[in-house]
């Protein structure tokens, strides 16, 4: 069978439902979910230091599927990645599924009555995941030079189609309102920032007290070999002058 239309699912007169304990598997009003068809959340540069950010917001009160923030997605790092290179950009998808959409089938036609079971307003069973958004609330947030804004825009701009409620572009500079980056974007910029510290200390000039200790260390040797030398010396002249004594014997 195939997917159902999105005006289906787009009611949100009930009230959200996302009760699934993950630890606590007693207090679940279900016992399984299903899968999330989003399949990626943050996508491109993250290390690079972009310049400006784009927020994709939506303008109206609405509920959007999973699979079709997974089409906006598509869409606009399909664009991004051609235009601007897949090191370009930073892309961050902001908001999660959690709501769970249920349905109730009901077969309809002749002889339905001996397919359909149950009430006709019960609870239904678990087929899909959703997103309620309000108005200004931000969907998908991403990171470009000021070259590439303009590109960004008109590539954002091509998901009005595919998440179904109204939406409008902002682009500002404060890149640090996109939030947290991933764990390995972090991890890398530890290890660039380590490098960058170790090669500052070791291009710093010795102080004065360790210059001075080092110069120290180097002619130490030097006086050493010269008191064994004067030893040595003063023993041979100890044999000179003890010689004669042996020959008045």
């Amino acid at each position: 069978m195939g997917l159902r239309p999105g005006h289906c699912y787009s009611s949100k007169k009930d009230r959200a439902f996302s009760r699934y304990a993950v630890k606590v598997h007693r207090k679940s009003y279900v016992g399984a979910i299903p899968g999330l068809k989003t399949r990626q959340f943050n996508m491109g540069n993250g290390v690079k230091e972009f310049t400006h950010i784009l927020d994709l917001k939506s303008e109206a009160h609405a509920q959007i599927r999973d699979n079709a923030i997974e089409s906006a997605r598509m869409a606009i790092n399909r664009q991004l990645n051609k235009h601007a290179g897949k090191d370009g950009y930073f892309m961050k998808i902001r908001v999660y599924p959690f709501h769970v959409l249920r349905e109730n089938k009901q077969a309809q036609g002749a002889g339905a009555d001996r397919v359909s079971q149950g009430m006709s307003h019960s609870f239904g069973r678990n087929i899909g995941r959703a997103i309620r958004v309000r108005p200004g609330q931000k969907l998908i947030s991403v990171l470009v030079d000021e070259e590439h804004v303009e590109m960004a825009k008109k590539a954002m701009l091509k998901a009005n189609s595919r998440i179904g409620c109204e939406i409008s572009v902002r682009v500002g500079t404060n890149v640090e309102s996109i939030g947290t980056k991933p764990k390995k974007t972090r991890d890398i910029r530890k290890a660039e920032a380590a490098e960058k510290e170790g090669e500052k200390e070791e291009g710093k000039e010795p102080k004065k007290g360790e210059a001075a200790a080092k110069k120290g260390e180097e002619k130490a040797p030097e006086k050493k070999g010269e008191s064994k030398d004067v030893k040595g010396k003063e023993s041979k002249e100890a044999g000179k002058k003890e010689a004669p004594k042996g020959k008045k014997k």
